[in-house]
C-alpha cells in the first residue's frame, strides 16, 4: 500500500513538475495545426488580414504581382501574427498576416496558472497582509544605475602597419646554387 502511495505522489508531482507545461504545448500545437489547416482551405476572413512591409535589399529578385500561400509566425508587442500571403513589390515583401488569438489565448492562461501554482501575487494582492509579515529576499533588489560611457575606446588613434615598409620594392632575385652537403 505505502508502495502504491508512493509511486501516485510521484507520478502526481512528476505531473505538477513537466506535465502541465507539455500539456500546454500538446495544445498549443494543435491548435495551430488546426489553424494552418483553415488557412490552406481559406476559412478565414480576409478584412481581418493585416499587411505587414519589409524592405528588401535583394539583387535579381523576383517579383511577383499575386499572393502566395506562406506559413511562418512572428511575435509583435506581445501578439502573435500567423503569415498567411506574401508577395514581392517595388522592393519590398508584402506580408499578409492573422492575429493568432488561440495562441495568445492559451500562452495566458498557462502563464495564469503558473503564476497561481508557483504561488506568486502582484503587489495589489499583499496589501492585506500583515505589517509584521516577512518579505521575500526574491522580491526585494538593490537597483543600481549603471551609466557606462565607452568614449576612452572612442578616443583611441587605430595605428595601421604600413605594408609599404615590409614589402621589398623589387621581387627577390634567386640565384641558382648547389644544394648543402649532408
Amino acid at each position: 500500500m505505502k508502495r502504491a502511495a508512493a509511486i501516485l505522489l510521484l507520478i502526481i508531482f512528476l505531473f505538477n513538475w513537466f506535465g502541465y507545461r507539455l500539456l500546454s504545448d500538446y495544445l498549443q500545437h494543435r491548435s495551430d495545426t488546426q489553424l494552418e489547416a483553415r488557412l490552406d482551405q481559406q476559412q478565414y476572413n480576409e478584412a481581418s488580414l493585416i499587411e505587414i512591409r519589409v524592405p528588401l535589399n535583394m539583387p535579381y529578385q523576383s517579383i511577383s504581382s499575386s499572393f502566395e500561400r506562406y506559413d511562418g509566425e512572428i511575435e509583435f508587442n506581445g501578439i502573435h501574427y500567423k503569415y498567411v500571403k506574401r508577395k514581392v513589390e517595388n522592393g519590398e515583401l508584402v506580408l499578409l498576416c492573422l492575429p493568432n488569438e488561440n495562441r495568445m489565448r492559451l500562452q495566458n492562461a498557462r502563464d495564469e496558472f503558473f503564476k497561481l501554482v508557483n504561488d506568486l501575487q502582484h503587489n495589489s494582492q499583499n496589501k492585506n497582509a500583515p505589517a509584521g509579515s516577512i518579505k521575500s529576499p526574491i522580491t526585494e533588489y538593490w537597483e543600481q544605475q549603471n551609466n557606462w560611457q565607452v568614449e576612452a575606446l572612442a578616443r583611441l588613434l587605430h595605428q595601421y602597419t604600413g605594408y609599404a615598409n615590409v614589402i621589398p620594392p623589387s621581387p627577390l632575385l634567386t640565384i641558382p646554387a648547389q644544394p648543402p652537403e649532408c
